[in-house]
């Protein structure tokens, strides 16, 4: 049987669609309650099977060190717990397109697809349920990317239950500039006393203007640019906060509508039109190299 020699990925975005904040844990971490939708766009991973043990990031991230980063992090999970004699080494190539510290999940997301990709890379066959395991020990919205179903999420992200919010189209903004999740979490102005939801029947769209981000006051507050964003975007639709930010999005039922509105969005903003998925597309391949 042929063997993958090099496979490419796609690591999407996640949007959050609404972010309530229920409580502080004693543990210092929040339960909140949120619904994760995927978007059919984001960073370009390409895994290449080597003969030896090495973890190599060819491409590495500006900024980021190897010990911090999430794709050798991740690497190195999956290495550290498969039961395998053989050699486990791969050069990994990433094309970024998804900003740090934006809110789109794009380091989570790479350490998903990482784990996913090098599960089949290397033939480790790890279940869903042990990679779930694994994936949480690198951050709470791992887990989500390696279902790759959107969900109403609970407890810090890892309590994931299916759903089903429309696919329609979204137009997210990405300010110039990076937040810092643990000070909007620990920032005063944060609400955590939101309600926890009691149905958890797949979000009507026609509702969502019924939800909100707890944490958009706090990152308004701080970041200007933000604020301003969400100004602009109100404009011509409703507009939102994903994560702790700093990207902003609002939707639209066709592409058509979306791009009309990116059409006039300020030289200031990067932005990207993307179609939204239930089902991620970061969970298959995107291509395959086998070994004849």
């Amino acid at each position: 049987m042929a063997e993958i020699i090099t496979s490419r990925w796609l690591s999407p975005a996640k949007l959050n669609l609404f972010l309530h904040i229920l409580d502080r844990r004693i543990d210092g971490y929040h339960n909140l309650e949120t619904v994760f939708q995927f978007l059919d766009y984001g960073d370009d991973l390409t895994f290449t099977r080597r003969n030896d043990d090495q973890v190599n990031l060819t491409t590495p991230i500006f900024g980021v060190p190897n010990d911090d980063n999430l794709i050798i992090r991740a690497a190195q999970v999956l290495k550290n717990n498969a039961e395998k004699d053989d050699p486990l080494g791969v050069d990994i190539q990433i094309r970024k397109n998804l900003p740090m510290g934006g809110g789109l999940g794009g380091g989570s997301s790479n350490a998903a697809t990482t784990m996913i990709a090098l599960n089949h890379l290397w033939n480790t066959g790890f279940s869903e349920e042990q990679m779930l395991t694994l994936g949480l020990q690198l951050g709470a919205d791992v887990p989500v990317f390696i279902s790759g179903k959107a969900c109403f999420a609970e407890g810090v992200g890892e309590i994931m239950t299916p759903c089903e919010p429309p696919e329609i189209w979204f137009l997210v903004l990405i300010p110039k500039i990076q937040v810092n999740t643990g000070e909007i979490f620990s920032n005063p102005a944060l609400t955590r006393n939101s309600k926890s939801l009691r149905i958890r029947a797949p979000l009507n769209w026609d509702q969502l203007a019924d939800y909100r981000n707890d944490c958009e006051i706090a990152v308004r507050q701080l970041y200007p640019e933000i604020d301003e964003a969400i100004k602009w975007l109100e404009n011509h639709s409703l507009a939102r906060l994903t994560g702790t930010g700093a990207c902003v999005f609002s939707p639209f039922k066709t592409e058509q509508e979306a791009r009309k509105i990116a059409a006039l969005v300020p030289d200031s903003y990067n932005h990207f039109v993307a179609a939204a998925n239930n089902i991620s597309k970061g969970i298959k391949p995107i291509e395959l190299v086998l070994d004849e």
